[in-house]
């Protein structure tokens, strides 16, 4: 649903996503948006809608924040994560995001390091990032644990801005995630409830207006979603990571039905950002 952090709104800054944004997934789409990051748009709904919100809405992406990291002597540094821990493959401690606690990064080879996320002691995501041998090009990969019918292992790929730091290991520079210029969300109603749909149709978050939480189906795990209608043109969702409320979300259709505008709150900075989609 509307926002990063799940993945997959990619959206820089979205901290309901910050797993993925620290693990490099999209920096700006929503917390489980269904749409296609290949720019592939879903199947449009029939004109049977059953609510303003039925149908698929295409959001504009802005342009990516750079990710700065260095890997040097031994010791990781992400600066605008204020992550600094020693890369020897064990369990460090972080408190930056709600999505982790801690993060093991493991040095493969002169352009390879593998990175595991844990909650309480749990792995909660592995991504591998790989350096392309001229040194221009960053692929990363992630892998979930396996809690019930998972979506391909996402592959996201980053282009180098400037020049690699003296005496670091590959994957340390400036990089910029390569996205597409827009993505979309598709929404079906029932009665009492919404569901959000990925590109091929399948139910990505299925939530009541009942205010309980219900679980995203891909991406983060221990991640939710619980909705409130507003009213009939209004919703409000509230995205929490292990129990803990990270973003919320209004969702609001415009009178002539043509516009979706989703004001969303990141609990941890206490940043705020809109988007606005359009029906197609």
């Amino acid at each position: 649903m509307p926002l990063i952090l799940l993945l997959l709104p990619i959206l820089a800054g979205i901290r309901s996503l910050e797993l993925d944004a620290c693990i490099g997934a999209p920096s700006a789409v929503p917390a489980s948006s269904g749409g296609d990051e290949t720019g592939n748009e879903p199947q449009r709904q029939d004109s049977g809608t059953q609510s303003p919100f039925d149908g698929t809405w295409k959001f504009k992406l802005p342009k990516p924040r750079p990710n700065r990291v260095l890997l040097r002597n031994g010791i990781l540094r992400i600066s605008n994560l204020g992550i600094n821990i020693r890369a020897d493959g064990s369990d460090q401690p972080v408190q930056v995001l709600q999505s982790h606690d801690t993060m093991a990064v493991k040095i493969v080879d002169d352009r390879t390091t593998v990175t595991t996320y844990k909650k309480n002691g749990n792995v909660v995501a592995v991504q591998t990032d790989a350096v392309s041998s001229d040194g221009k090009t960053l692929t990363r990969e992630l892998t979930y644990p396996d809690t019930g019918k998972q979506p391909d292992t996402p592959k996201l790929t980053f282009s180098r801005s400037g020049t690699l730091p003296s005496g670091s290991h590959a994957v340390s520079g400036t990089w910029i995630q390569q996205i597409p210029p827009s993505y979309t969300i598709t929404y079906k109603s029932s009665p009492d409830g919404l569901t959000m749909l990925t590109p091929t149709g399948e139910p990505a978050t299925d939530a009541k207006f009942d205010g309980k939480d219900y679980p995203v189906k891909s991406g983060i795990v221990g991640r939710t979603i619980s909705l409130t209608k507003v009213n009939d043109r209004s919703i409000d969702q509230t995205t929490k990571i292990n129990g803990k409320i990270v973003q919320v979300d209004h969702l609001t259709v415009s009178v002539d039905g043509n516009t979706l505008i989703i004001k969303s709150e990141i609990m941890e900075t206490g940043e705020t950002f809109t988007q606005t989609g359009i029906k197609q």
